[in-house]
């Protein structure tokens, strides 16, 4: 198996969601995948990361992409190529993901189609039917959203070099999220099992990465979504761990 570096967004409105998102990553890897976080402000300290930023309405705001920012990893992301030294893997996933499953997998399932492409997702075809998320977050809608909450980006594929600082500092958000830097043929699919839309995915199998994507049961309004009881177990077994 090549490298596999694991990175999770961080925002300290969703701390408890991150460290849920990585302990439960770290308990089910069968395989030693460092897990690190995207942080914001670290980024913009090693200056990696200089896209202008405002507080609007107490939303955090894009100011190239005239648009607000749900998370603070919004497009910080798209680092994670340039972030993650050598060759191999990097995934990304937002913090409100909950693995069910070993990520060890599905690496195994990307070798075993025999394909080579740059970024690796779920495929979603996602229309939200309400406006705001999460704790009043703007609902927006654009054509492949949630594609980017994971991606699986191949290090050693040279459309991925396209993705320079540069570009991540200076395209609009929106341009980023649609993979501007690639071709349709070098997006690969993954099973929708390993980016579970609560409310919104209807598969057969067993969700393997549940991800909240409206709401999650830290926030208030949530505490009963599919999944929960997992989830708070897994943050009761965090914290009480030595």
């Amino acid at each position: 198996m090549r490298n596999v570096t694991i990175w999770v967004g961080f925002d300290p409105r969703e701390a408890a969601a991150f460290a849920v998102c990585r302990e439960s990553l770290r308990r089910r890897l069968t395989l030693p995948y460092p897990i690190r976080g995207l942080v914001l402000h670290s980024l913009r300290a090693q200056g990696l990361y200089w896209r202008p930023t405002e507080q609007r309405l107490g939303r955090l705001f894009d100011v190239i992409s005239q648009a607000p920012m749900a998370t603070e990893f919004a497009i910080s992301r798209f680092l994670v190529p340039y972030l993650t030294a050598g060759s191999g893997y990097a995934v990304f996933m937002d913090c409100d993901f909950f693995a069910r499953g070993n990520l060890v997998r599905l690496f195994s399932e990307i070798v075993s189609t025999g394909e080579k492409k740059a970024v690796w997702c779920v495929q979603h075809e996602h229309r939200p039917n309400t406006d705001t998320k999460m704790d009043g977050q703007l609902q927006t809608v654009y054509s492949r959203k949630n594609w980017s909450s994971l991606m699986v980006f191949d290090l050693d594929h040279p459309a991925n070099k396209r993705l320079t600082l540069e570009l991540v500092n200076s395209a609009r958000g929106l341009d980023l999220h649609q993979f501007c830097w690639l071709g349709d043929d070098e997006v690969g699919r993954l099973h929708p099992k390993w980016n579970f839309l609560i409310g919104h995915t209807e598969i057969a199998d067993e969700p393997k990465l549940v991800h909240y994507t409206d709401g999650g049961p830290w926030f208030t309004g949530f505490e009963n979504v599919p999944y929960a009881d997992e989830w708070r177990s897994e943050l009761a077994r965090w914290a009480s761990c030595p």
